[in-house]
């Protein structure tokens, strides 16, 4: 360790951190080229051989031109997955159970009915909470 000093250790790992930053920038540039549907075949074509014939400047002059309209596309497609994902729970609470019911929710919220107008015990109301809930 000796003939290595400390500060040719640290530019090393600066140059694999700026190296892996690249690799990162350049499968984002790529995969943002096939997600964007406003590119016909050929500007996609174009882009890609630029990126890959001049990888640098390639995915430098892909940041400058494109990069707000590949921001809006990666807004675009979390609201899209954000918006699926709680219709999934919207139907998955409203579905129904196993036993052919209409869900735990409901359920629930049945027993919560019953013990509040008495005709459930605290006690009977808990162990029927923890059967539906198993």
């Amino acid at each position: 360790m000796d003939d290595y000093p400390l500060l040719n250790l640290f530019l090393t790992m600066l140059y694999l951190f700026l190296w892996v930053m690249w690799f990162f920038l350049l499968f984002k540039v790529v995969t943002d080229l096939f997600r964007d549907h406003s590119l016909n075949g050929w500007a996609k074509a174009g882009w890609l051989v630029l990126v890959i014939l001049l990888p640098y400047l390639g995915v430098l002059l892909y940041l400058i031109l494109r990069g707000r309209s590949m921001q809006e596309r990666d807004a675009k497609v979390a609201k899209e997955s954000e918006a699926a994902f709680r219709q999934y729970v919207r139907e998955a609470a409203h579905s129904e159970g196993p036993s052919g019911g209409t869900g735990h929710v409901s359920d629930l919220a049945k027993l919560a009915d019953l013990k509040d107008r008495g005709a459930l015990s605290a006690e009977e109301y808990e162990r029927a909470k923890a059967k539906l809930l198993v």
